[in-house]
């Protein structure tokens, strides 16, 4: 096994996005590149990540599952700087990470058994679908983590609206048709926790346009793309019952 990447931040930054959710995950190898499947503690939210054999210089593999601690992960890949290249080898129970600039320095990773159940990617549809900037996905957020700690997505009459509602304050952002790209069948609104979007959020710098799935009081599905790296998030909806 042999993978080098020339384009380190990719990795670094997704990888410290991830680490706030979990903190161990299986990486694997294959012809489809590196993938990590991983759910949070909680059961309540759902990483999906990947990186494609385009994106590195160097993609030697056949299949192959790592136990990886991430956080151990995050600290070597934040030693790597702009023009750093980093080649990744698989050495019996250790992964070797090499870093290449000025100077060629190597880190040795104890590989993990992770007890958890291994996951896959889940199959759901949806019937609203939103593209649209990540920025201004991040500012409707942020808004809402000012007010309250459960957002409310919404699409009707071709306007997409984020909201929410706290004990004394309330905002909301509404889009129209001619801001983002909409497709939905009929009207469609959920709730989603605020401090797992937070964490979704980060991954805005990694491209410039999110896309948003949901249904009626139905898991959310978030896409941040680029022909370079896929990662995305699914969060089980939070759903009220009246007493």
């Amino acid at each position: 096994m042999l993978l080098k990447l020339n384009e380190v931040k990719i990795l670094a930054d997704a990888v410290s996005i991830i680490s706030e959710l979990v903190t161990e995950v299986r990486m694997k190898l294959s012809a489809d590149g590196l993938n990590i499947i991983a759910i949070d503690p909680a059961n309540v939210a759902l990483v999906m990540f990947r990186i494609p054999p385009t994106a590195f210089s160097v993609f030697e593999s056949g299949e192959e599952t790592l136990g990886i601690n991430l956080g151990d992960f995050k600290q070597v890949l934040r030693r790597c700087s702009l023009g750093s290249v980093l080649t990744i080898e698989k050495q019996e129970n250790q992964l070797k990470l090499s870093i290449e600039d000025k100077v060629k320095r190597t880190f040795n990773l104890a590989l993990i058994d992770i007890e958890s159940e291994e996951k896959t990617r889940p199959n759901l549809t949806f019937n609203t679908k939103v593209e649209m900037y990540s920025m201004s996905f991040v500012e409707s957020i942020e808004d809402c983590a000012v007010v309250a700690d459960v957002c409310e997505l919404k699409v009707k009459d071709n306007s997409f609206t984020i909201s929410a509602k706290g004990a004394l304050n309330s905002t909301k952002s509404e889009y129209s048709s001619d801001e983002v790209q909409m497709e939905s069948l009929g009207e469609n609104k959920a709730k989603y926790s605020l401090e797992y979007l937070q964490k979704f959020i980060k991954a805005a710098k990694l491209t410039e346009r999110v896309s948003i799935k949901f249904s009626q009081d139905y898991p959310l599905r978030i896409d941040f793309n680029t022909p370079r790296l896929e990662l995305g998030f699914i969060l089980a909806p939070r759903v009220e019952t009246e007493d």
